[in-house]
């Protein structure tokens, strides 16, 4: 039997390691994002083609309008696809 303080996890308990999220164009100061550059817009896209989500990225909801209009203008003139099967 064991005592009262040898309490064994499975797994690691994950308390207090949580990463705080935080907006890389703030803390880089990046003002322009290029709608030009499809390597960097990949990165705020999923396999499907769908953007991601603030809560995923981290993004302010500042960025994340100009990530958006980043991406839908790179669609508009084919350099991201709308929709994709694998596209990373």
């Amino acid at each position: 039997m064991a005592a009262k303080g040898d309490i064994k996890y499975l797994t690691a308990t994950k308390i207090g390691l949580v990463k705080k999220k935080y907006c890389r164009f703030k803390k880089n100061g990046i003002k322009y994002i290029d709608y030009k550059d499809p390597e960097f817009l990949l990165k705020f896209i999923n396999e499907q083609g769908k953007i991601y989500p603030r809560r995923l990225t981290g993004n302010s909801l500042k960025y994340q309008r100009k990530i958006a209009q980043a991406v839908k203008r790179a669609r508009h003139l084919s350099l991201l696809p709308y929709v994709a099967d694998l596209l990373k």
